[in-house]
């Protein structure tokens, strides 16, 4: 049943339907002609048997011959067929058949169906007659069969032309379902444009409309996963971007710090050394050249202190033979010497876990980040680091006294070291969040990145990596919820 159209389906329990009806009213019709029958005939029998009974008698005294004579003369009495017989079974006198529709019978299984048991009266005379009166239904029951056949007949035509108009009207009826059914084809094909014009009827109508807005839906959906496709592989893209472009600044860093201290601080000491010995040369000699030379050499010195505190801020050249551990103490004993009265707390807990270059990098420049605004915006004397991991990543929180951030920090121009700390930290896959300490003064800046991978698509091949760093591992807090979005990144600024 489940393999039918609806349209057959409607169509056959509608016709069912009809043809019980019919069967129904046939069979209640075949009730009513058998009651029918049984009252004509018995009443036809009752009325022979009593008419017989009172002039038979009469006859009958005066000898077979007589009553054979009479019964002659009679004929057939309605629908009954009468007998005259001895005691000993010899027929005399049977009743001639009806000419009712004579050469016709009614079918057998009709004829039981439709007859009932009729009473059958047996009348005896003392001269030794007897007279047998036996209903017969049989003309009664062609006519309820030629009426039966009528109705059947009419019923059957009646039939024909409802399932003929039910068939039609259903067709007519069912005939948008089929356009609806056309238009899903045309969908599961990809066909996204398709659309179904106003169908008729109610249902109809409300099946093409929700199915119109579907495929609207479905469209703008599809387009927003492609724009959404396209928007992160442009992202993905300009990650990759940032990523690269990231890792050759910090080269070009390295480079020129190892210049630096190669070449520009071999060539300083040198000048320093050449001014001590002229000043030691012309001691006593010549004070002029002698305080000359003391001035180069004093001049030498504070510009090798100078180029050797660039150095570190231009690129950790400790972070590839140390680590970040000792890259963030290293930090952390500058930052000290060079502002009085400030206290730099440091908390490291890295036991067992790999870090890979550019997670150490992004972690030591959020951290440089962290101090140089905690001591230039918010002048805070009381600062704490702690850095932490586990085998999914690393988180470092910087914590200051100091004055913390004011209400419209967001909307005001600059905070490019953070926007620029956010890319670095975000093109890694990580996130970071900075917000006013509570309760008590201060910023709290909190950085966290994954682990870094054996293989980094960002970077072209062959192009150098920094060897990776081992750093002890401890149980870390858990990594920043969501890992910031580059809107987040970019907005939550702070120098």
């Amino acid at each position: 049943m489940s393999a039918l159209s609806l349209r057959l389906k409607i169509h056959l329990i509608v016709g069912g339907l009809a043809t019980v009806f019919v069967i129904v009213v046939i069979g209640l019709r075949v009730h009513g002609m058998r009651e029918t029958v049984r009252e004509e005939v018995v009443a036809a029998n009752r009325v022979a048997s009593q008419m017989l009974n009172r002039t038979v008698w009469m006859v009958a005294a005066r000898g077979p011959a007589a009553m054979v004579e009479y019964l002659q003369g009679m004929g057939r009495v309605r629908s009954n067929d009468i007998v005259l017989s001895t005691i000993g079974g010899e027929v005399l006198y049977q009743s001639p058949p009806s000419p009712y529709k004579a050469g016709r019978d009614a079918p057998d299984w009709f004829g039981r169906l439709i007859v009932p048991p009729l009473p059958v009266q047996v009348l005896e005379f003392p001269s030794g007659g007897r007279l047998t009166i036996t209903p017969d239904a049989s003309r009664s029951a062609v006519d309820a069969w030629d009426q039966l056949v009528a109705i059947a007949g009419t019923a059957l035509a009646l039939l024909l032309a409802l399932h003929a108009i039910v068939y039609a009207l259903v067709g007519q009826t069912v005939r948008p379902f089929g356009k609806i059914v056309a238009a899903l084809n045309r969908l599961e094909a990809g066909q996204m444009d398709v659309q179904i014009e106003r169908l008729p009827g109610q249902e109809a109508a409300a099946i093409g409309a929700a199915f119109n807005r579907m495929v609207e839906g479905l469209r703008a959906r599809i387009e927003a996963e492609r724009r959404a496709s396209v928007a992160e592989r442009e992202l993905s893209d300009r990650r990759d971007l940032a990523r690269w472009i990231d890792h050759h600044l910090e080269e070009e860093r390295k480079l020129i710090a190892r210049e630096l201290h190669d070449e520009l601080g071999q060539s300083v000491t040198a000048i320093r050394s050449l001014a001590l010995a002229v000043a030691g040369r012309t001691a006593g000699k010549d004070a002029a050249s002698e305080q000359a030379a003391r001035v180069i050499a004093e001049e030498s010195q504070r510009l090798y202190a100078a180029m050797h505190g660039l150095i570190p801020r231009l690129a950790p050249l400790v972070l590839d033979a140390f680590g970040l551990a000792d890259t963030l103490r290293d930090l952390v004993e500058r930052t000290e010497r060079s502002q009085a009265g400030v206290r730099v707390g440091l908390q490291v807990q890295l036991e067992g876990v790999q870090l890979g270059a550019e997670p150490a990098l992004a972690l030591y420049r959020a951290a440089q980040e962290g101090l140089t605004n905690a001591l230039r915006h918010g002048g805070a004397t009381d600062i704490a680091l702690n850095l932490g991991a586990d085998p999914s990543g690393a988180r470092l929180r910087v914590e200051d006294n100091g004055s913390g951030l004011p209400a419209d920090w967001q909307a005001r121009a600059g905070h490019y070291g953070l926007r620029w700390m956010g890319e670095r930290v975000e093109g890694l896959g990580g996130g970071f969040r900075i917000e006013n300490r509570a309760p008590g003064p201060g910023v709290r800046l909190e950085v966290w990145v994954p682990a870094g991978r054996a293989e980094d698509p960002a970077r072209p091949p062959g192009s150098p990596r920094d060897p990776a760093l081992l750093a002890p591992r401890s149980p870390a807090p858990a990594p920043l919820a969501a890992r910031e979005t580059p809107t987040t990144l970019a907005q939550e600024g702070h120098a």
